[in-house]
């Protein structure tokens, strides 16, 4: 067993870095690790909803263009409240043919693959650089990737950018090009308050709210009923936009009349469409909507659609040299579309190609007693020594 492999494991799950949470002593762990090997790192201070966070990058090798980032994510997902854990989240744990703990499978688990392959990297060989970029806040919207990546040429000074990105999320080291955009926003519904013993008095933002969510609903009808074959291959479970009511919170007692509403709405776009298109239909759709409550017909509700937070989509050319490195090393043949979105969109802006390929399980993400399988865990570091030397160290 790689023991340092496990130890560094055990102090990322260790730090609570819930995205609702700072970073900084990860990041600053991960950082104090990679100078005494060579790297040049620097931390990105940036606030983000309100919290102080860190961007890490690290670069090592000669001033030349081409090179590879490896990229992943520091932040996770809140455990507080989810049903079904057995373990300590914080604490990782090694069962059989599984090791435990929040974050282990998306995706501290390649962060400490990464440091490993560090320990044995021969800076001597490197014939272009190599350049980690971990990121905050990615389970929020991708906000760390958004502040560093237009930053990296400034940050690397005169180490060229390299053009290539490979993110370790999850996907039992298959390999995906391509996922869809996201788009979230709250809709608020706000009508007249009052004793429900007179409702004609008042309107009821919760009947209202009714309203505009069968109206997105028959919306999401109609894109599930028209696939597009041209993405059949790439998302083969759902080749169309796809809508989602996420929360909804109104009213304050049974015998009052609802003044406001609020719904949280998401979706995520095909890759070639602009994301936020599907809210300005949105938008027109609710402004046709009848906003006077069931029980009286003389007082209307008002309905604001909020600002979309958007998480832009990837979809990377084919035949890359590392697409062609990753299935080599893996044994990966064929590359698709993943159901999440990444850090890529936004490197994508800074015209940075990003492919999608990492230890973890899909099935595993966000669930409570997190795993990453022992097999794939122990692979990592030599796939990425591999990956490495291709593009890194050979001629």
């Amino acid at each position: 067993m790689n023991d340092y492999l496990y130890e560094v494991a055990r102090r990322l799950v260790a730090f609570d870095t819930v995205s609702a949470k700072t970073d900084v002593a990860a990041m600053e762990f991960i950082a104090a690790e990679l100078p005494p090997r060579g790297f040049k790192t620097a931390l990105q201070p940036v606030e983000l909803l309100g919290v102080s966070q860190a961007n890490l990058v690290a670069w090592i090798g000669p001033e030349r263009a081409d090179g590879l980032i490896i990229s992943g994510h520091v932040d996770t997902v809140p455990f507080e409240g989810q049903p079904g854990w057995e373990r300590d989240p914080l604490k990782l744990e090694a069962a059989g043919e599984r090791i435990y703990g929040r974050g282990t499978t998306d995706m501290k688990g390649f962060i400490a693959q990464c440091l490993d392959a560090t320990r044995t990297l021969d800076a001597s060989r490197l014939r272009r650089p190599l350049v980690f970029v971990f990121t905050a806040s990615e389970e929020v919207g991708c906000l760390g990737a958004h502040s560093v990546a237009p930053a990296l040429r400034q940050i690397l000074g005169t180490t060229p950018v390299p053009q290539l990105a490979w993110i370790g999320e999850p996907t039992s080291f298959e390999v995906c090009h391509a996922h869809k955009s996201i788009v979230s926003f709250v809709v608020t519904v706000r009508g007249i308050g009052g004793h429900s013993g007179a409702p004609d008095k008042g309107v009821n933002a919760i009947a209202v709210m009714g309203r505009v969510i069968d109206t997105i609903g028959r919306l999401q009808e109609e894109r599930r009923m028209h696939p597009r074959p041209d993405f059949a291959a790439i998302f083969p479970d759902a080749p169309t936009d796809v809508l989602n009511f996420g929360t909804i919170q109104g009213g304050i007692a049974s015998n009052m009349i609802a003044e406001e509403c609020r719904l949280r709405i998401s979706y995520r776009t095909l890759p070639d469409a602009d994301p936020l298109d599907l809210r300005r239909e949105i938008g027109r759709r609710i402004a046709t909507l009848d906003t006077r409550d069931y029980a009286g017909r003389e007082h209307r509700a008002t309905i604001e659609v909020g600002p979309a937070n958007v998480v832009p989509p990837l979809n990377s050319p084919r035949g890359t040299a590392l697409e062609k490195t990753l299935f080599a090393v893996t044994g990966a043949t064929t590359s698709g579309g993943a159901l999440y979105g990444t850090d890529g969109g936004w490197f994508t802006g800074s015209n940075i190609v990003s492919l999608i390929c990492g230890p973890g399980e899909l099935s595993q993400a966000h669930q409570p007693n997190e795993y990453v399988r022992r097999d794939l865990f122990e692979r990592g570091t030599a796939i990425i020594h591999q990956v490495v030397e291709r593009l890194c160290c050979a001629g």
